[in-house]
């Protein structure tokens, strides 16, 4: 029975196998799926399939800056515990595969997926399942970005819970490595939504003004005034609304004196020099990927009731 490059693809889904490993399989059984998927077991290649439905929602964020040519990199990998995430072989494969993205530039997970794991003959979708059956673990690959261009600083917040890559703009000569690490870390705490007033959607303005007009209008105080007086003093507030929500209007962490915009150019004075800050990607563990809930109480419980 022949098989076609749909086969090999479809048996990849199925028990999580490299590539490689199925096309051979799928060769042996003469294109048989069902005797496939039982080489693959017989040859402990399909261990990793078990472990494929299981939510991968720990992990690791990382960032990183090549030393040599100053391309950043930052990558979220997922596993299923935390116990797995703070040892060091999972560690030590998140940074590969942040230093691959720093190297070989893939434009989307797929791609990084065919690039050369380092120090390997074998790609990094052939090398993911012998790591998955080593570490024990589901894993998946969720995101990366990158920045070549310009002067890029990484932070690592709690071992891997928080991942920041900033990208800035540096004149003069100047080292801006701590100017880039005080705003990263600033990312990590507050998590703004935008970075810069400028890029707040008039969409959202206005659903703000409607909302602080409303409040107005709950306000017996307030209800009364005309409605374009309400609208004036609604625009007024906005203010507000880009301190708490815009990262360069935001108050500086370490200093509330200053703006976290305020804070670059001074710190860049003082060195001599001139930093305007251009990107920032934020990465946090498992952000939005919904974590199956344990319930031990239940499951002690149903495991009793099974023994009866």
């Amino acid at each position: 029975m022949a098989f076609t490059a749909a086969d090999v693809k479809k048996l990849r889904e199925m028990t999580n196998v490299g590539m490689m490993d199925c096309k051979k399989a799928l060769a042996e059984t003469d294109g048989d799926m069902d005797k496939a998927v039982e080489w693959l077991r017989e040859k402990g290649l399909a261990k990793a399939a078990k472990k494929a439905d299981r939510i991968a929602a720990e992990g690791m964020a990382y960032a990183a800056v090549c030393n040599e040519c100053g391309v950043g990199a930052i990558v979220e990998v997922n596993c299923e515990t935390d116990f797995c995430a703070k040892s060091a072989p999972f560690g030590d494969f998140v940074k590969d595969i942040c230093t691959m993205v720093m190297t070989d530039n893939p434009a989307d997970v797929d791609t990084l997926k065919t690039c050369k794991y380092p120090g390997s003959e074998l790609t990094l979708a052939e090398v993911i399942p012998e790591k998955v059956m080593s570490i024990g673990e589901n894993m998946q690959i969720r995101r990366f970005a990158r920045f070549a261009e310009n002067t890029s600083v990484s932070y690592v917040h709690a071992g891997g819970k928080i991942g920041v890559l900033v990208n800035l703009k540096v004149e003069g000569g100047i080292d801006a490595t701590e100017i880039g690490r005080d705003v990263a870390m600033q990312i990590a705490a507050l998590n703004p939504r935008f970075w810069d007033k400028s890029q707040v959607p008039d969409s959202v303005l206005d659903e703000e003004k409607k909302i602080l007009v409303a409040q107005m209008d709950n306000d017996p105080k307030m209800a009364n005034k005309p409605a374009e007086v309400k609208d004036k003093i609604a625009a007024g507030k906005i203010g507000k609304f880009y301190e708490e929500n815009c990262l360069l209007q935001q108050s500086f962490v370490k200093d509330g004196s200053l703006t976290v915009e305020k804070y670059i150019e001074s710190a860049a004075k003082a060195l001599g020099g001139k930093v305007s800050f251009v990107d920032a990607v934020r990465f946090e563990k498992g952000e939005g990927i919904e974590k199956k809930q344990e319930d031990f109480a239940a499951e002690v419980a149903a495991q009793m009731n099974q023994s009866k």
